[in-house]
């Protein structure tokens, strides 16, 4: 994998990220920080890779079980250090999973072996902050 972040100075303290799949990040820092909150934060985009990461494999793994699943929501609250290196310290994933007959056992398995098998950027997350997961089942 490649990515090439370049900072854009006429905006204050942005950055244009270029993935090695051809694909464009937007980042903005915090006005504080002396950003123009354009863009979400780079430490948010991390987070949300992770969420994306998780609720790809579970999608898959629900998917490869013959399971008629029709949605997959991840709502991540993170806490993170007080002091540099700011890292995620505490991390849950609520998980809204909507499809037809989708068994809570399946939906579970598929979560816990994200986590423990598949999400590299949970795992690799998982070194430094507490992973909370929970999950909700709804009929489509």
């Amino acid at each position: 994998m490649e990515c090439t972040i370049n900072w854009q100075p006429a905006s204050g303290m942005a950055f244009m990220a270029e993935t090695g799949s051809g694909h464009i990040i937007n980042m903005d820092g915090a006005p504080q920080g002396g950003g123009r909150n354009l863009a979400p934060r780079p430490m948010e985009t991390v987070l949300a890779g992770t969420g994306g990461c998780t609720a790809y494999d579970v999608v898959l793994i629900l998917k490869r079980g013959r399971h008629d699943v029709r949605g997959c929501q991840v709502k991540i609250t993170a806490d993170r250090a007080e002091v540099d290196p700011k890292v995620f310290t505490k991390i849950n994933m609520h998980f809204v999973v909507t499809g037809v007959n989708l068994p809570e056992t399946a939906v579970a398995r598929a979560i816990q072996m994200s986590h423990e098998k598949y999400c590299s950027a949970s795992i690799m997350i998982g070194k430094t902050a507490e992973i909370t997961t929970s999950f909700e089942v709804v009929a489509a």
